[in-house]
């Protein structure tokens, strides 16, 4: 390659390739007695095996995810029955009264099309209804990838198990809130 004097690019690519594909000068060549082996081991490639996700249940059988959203947590158990959902100790429908909230809870057993095949059993605190109907919601989500990991496809595309980091700003000083100021006098 020494003698030549490369002028474009793909002359240069094609010098390289030549270099790279010739075998080595310090290469040693097997002694007699051993014989070259015919096992070459296989290319590694970049891109990491995919993880394989199994079912994690507790001792009594049912699956335990940990929701969040805003400030509020929620503590969730999911096993077989026939869909009973109960929060904090009450049906949660009397829990969420209004119907967006029942909504937002539902969607990920929809999602999974899973409706009246589990029974949910949850503990939420902080924040409000909202929030904790968001968190409800997320660790619904999480728990049924524990049960059946083979639902995390549909539940990731559906956007059911990122934790929504919005939160409430906090207040500044000199300001009334986060960001609105006081009320301007020129005189």
């Amino acid at each position: 390659m020494g003698d030549k004097e490369i002028k474009s690019l793909e002359e240069l690519g094609k010098a390289t390739a030549a270099a790279e594909t010739a075998a080595p000068a310090d290469a040693q060549a097997p002694a007699d007695g051993e014989a070259a082996s015919e096992e070459t081991p296989a290319p590694q490639s970049d891109e990491p095996a995919a993880p394989v996700y199994v079912q994690k249940l507790d001792a009594q059988g049912r699956a335990y995810a940990t929701g969040k959203r805003k400030n509020a947590i929620a503590r969730v158990w999911i096993k077989p029955g026939n869909g009973k959902i109960t929060v904090n100790g009450r049906e949660f429908k009397t829990y969420f009264a209004r119907p967006v909230l029942q909504l937002v809870i539902h969607q990920p057993i929809l999602a999974a099309e899973r409706k009246d095949q589990y029974d949910i059993v949850c503990t939420v605190k902080g924040g409000g209804l909202s929030g904790q109907a968001g968190a409800v919601r997320h660790g619904v989500s999480k728990a049924l990838t524990y049960y059946e990991p083979d639902l995390r496809g549909v539940l990731k595309k559906g956007g059911f198990l990122t934790r929504d980091s919005r939160v409430v700003e906090r207040k500044k000083y000199g300001k009334a809130k986060a960001r609105k100021s006081f009320q301007f006098s020129k005189r």
